[in-house]
Formats: C-alpha cells, sequence, structure tokens
C-alpha cells in the first residue's frame, strides 16, 4: 500500500477555507480506482494541515495523479499559504478501532539511511507497536516510509485531546527507544486534532521494503 501525504500551512483565520476544499476533494474523488480514503488532521492555532491520502498500490496512486493534481492546486485558492506533497510506501499499520473526527493526532517526521528503511518498520513493530496496542485511547497508527530517501512520517490518532496528551510520557519513552534502535534521527513532532476521515485501511499489516 501507498500514501500521498499534502502538508498545508495556512491563515487559521482561513483554515475551515482549506477543510471545506479538502471535503470538496474527497467527494469529487470517492470513486478513485484502488482508493482507501484519507485523514485530514490540523493544528488551529497554528495553521497547519496534514493530507494523507491511502492507495492500494503505488500504480493506482500514480494512476490517478494527475486527476488530484487540479484539485490539489486548488488548496492555494482557498486559503493555503503553502502547498507540499510528499509520496511513500505505507511500511506498517494498526486499526485495533476506528477513530471519530476531534481525536487527537501525534505526527513524528523521522530521517534514516535509505538501507535502513526495514530497521526502521522492525523498530516500529517491536517496540512502539506493543505499547500502542495496550494503551487506553489509541485508535490507529500508520507508518508512512520512502526507501528512496530515508524520511518517514507516523501518525498516531487517539479517542480523544486528553487520551493524546496522557500517552506523552510513555510515546517519548518507545520513541527514544525506537530511535537508537534504527538508527533515526527526529525531524520534527506536532500533535493534531483529526477533522475528517474515510480511511479504510485493514485492521494491521506490515510491509517491509
Amino acid at each position: 500500500m501507498h500514501a500521498q501525504l499534502s502538508y498545508l500551512t495556512a491563515d487559521p483565520a482561513a483554515l475551515d477555507k482549506v477543510v471545506t476544499w479538502a471535503e470538496r476533494g474527497r467527494e469529487v474523488h470517492a470513486g478513485a480506482p484502488g482508493s482507501l480514503g484519507l485523514t485530514l488532521t490540523g493544528d488551529r492555532e497554528r495553521g497547519t494541515v496534514l493530507l494523507v491520502w491511502f492507495w492500494v498500490s503505488g500504480d493506482a496512486m500514480r494512476e490517478y495523479e494527475k486527476d488530484l493534481a487540479p484539485w490539489r492546486e486548488q488548496a492555494l485558492g482557498a486559503g493555503a499559504a503553502t502547498l507540499t506533497v510528499e509520496r511513500y510506501r505505507i511500511g506498517s499499520h494498526a486499526v485495533p478501532q476506528r477513530p471519530t473526527e476531534g481525536a487527537g493526532v501525534r505526527v513524528l517526521r523521522v530521517q534514516t539511511d535509505p538501507d535502513r528503511i526495514e530497521a526502521v518498520v522492525q523498530a516500529y513493530e517491536d517496540v512502539e507497536l506493543p505499547w500502542l496496542l495496550e494503551a487506553d485511547g489509541f485508535c490507529t497508527s500508520v507508518l508512512l516510509l520512502d526507501p528512496g530517501t530515508g524520511q518517514g512520517c507516523q501518525q498516531t490518532v487517539w479517542r480523544d485531546a486528553d487520551a493524546l496528551a496522557a500517552s506523552r510520557g510513555r510515546a517519548a519513552v518507545a520513541r527514544a527507544d525506537a530511535v537508537a534502535a534504527a538508527a533515526m534521527s527526529v525531524l520534527s513532532l506536532e500533535e493534531h486534532r483529526l477533522l475528517l476521515t474515510t480511511a479504510t485501511l485493514p485492521r494491521h499489516d506490515v510491509a517491509v521494503g
């Protein structure tokens, strides 16, 4: 499975317009062949938005790219100040329960050597996933990886803002252990709210490489 990630920044006052743009895209492209839906998360205070569109394969993602491009460009007219697009493989994910809008989201960006990608997946599976599956309020987690650059993005979703806050200490410990195990560098850490989701990923899957 693959994912196309769009990272947007906007005037916080214009964030609702960006959300409306994303909702319109969901309606227009709902029937895209190979689509597994999308998640839209954001930080309304800082004006940042993360849109992740999931696909059954890299071919399906690339095939629909030309159809998504015009819609994506409309984001700048809808209130977004900047838009960056990235493409990833889904290295691993878990969906023990489906989240609802308003859920808390942690977004972690990491970097490693491309030849360490399998080690990143292993660290996620061995170090982070076990405690996540037992944590109160945990809903979903997805690990996105680019084997060509060694860049990755992990998104974990929690029942609500309180569950997200309560997980911070344990997440920090697991993050440090995973970083050491996979020789990763942490690029950024953000907390968002889930604004919209139509994602239909299966409950759990692992795909190394």
